[in-house]
């Protein structure tokens, strides 16, 4: 179990996110169309999972915009935004933003991604969501960055992220 912040009081949160070096975690999960999106799919891809409570809060908003615009300028790379949210309030949050950089998915029917990840915010006022984190996995579905970010009301380190792409 590990322990982030929010707005400086501790949060537990279950489970450990996947390490660099190790194979990430297969996942299952549900796209704007319903339609399901997993890692596998995803292989021959550089893959930056970008994890967040809720698109409708202003860092998690951020991190969406702020990865649209920096992974545009990067080769055979996509970016997938994941929240518990209903694909239908990302997909409106994207048209309204202007946002196709990137893919969203939602946790909504794949409770097992939480714990896999090492995201599950596992008590308080945000528990089940999953705390902000930011994995990147190469093309062979190998992990080459992770941070669990310490205060969930903080944005990730997208340079770092970016540059293990």
């Amino acid at each position: 179990m590990s322990q982030v912040t929010f707005k400086g009081n501790p949060v537990k949160i279950n489970g450990s996110i996947p390490q660099v070096g190790k194979q990430a975690p297969e996942f299952s999960l549900t796209t704007g169309d319903l339609s399901e999106l997993t890692l596998s799919s995803l292989k021959g891809k550089k893959v930056v999972l970008n994890i967040f409570p809720s698109i409708d809060t202003p860092t998690c908003a951020q991190s969406v915009r702020t990865f649209n615009a920096k992974a545009a300028e990067k080769e055979n790379a996509v970016v997938v935004c994941i929240s518990a949210d209903l694909p239908f309030a990302a997909g409106r949050f994207c048209e309204l933003e202007g946002i196709e950089g990137v893919q969203h998915a939602s946790t909504f029917r794949s409770p097992a991604f939480s714990a896999s990840y090492g995201v599950e915010i596992a008590e308080g006022p945000l528990a089940s969501l999953t705390t902000r984190a930011v994995v990147v996995v190469n093309e062979e579905g190998q992990v080459t960055h992770s941070e669990l970010v310490a205060e969930i009301a903080e944005e990730p380190n997208y340079d770092a992220a970016l540059a293990a792409l």
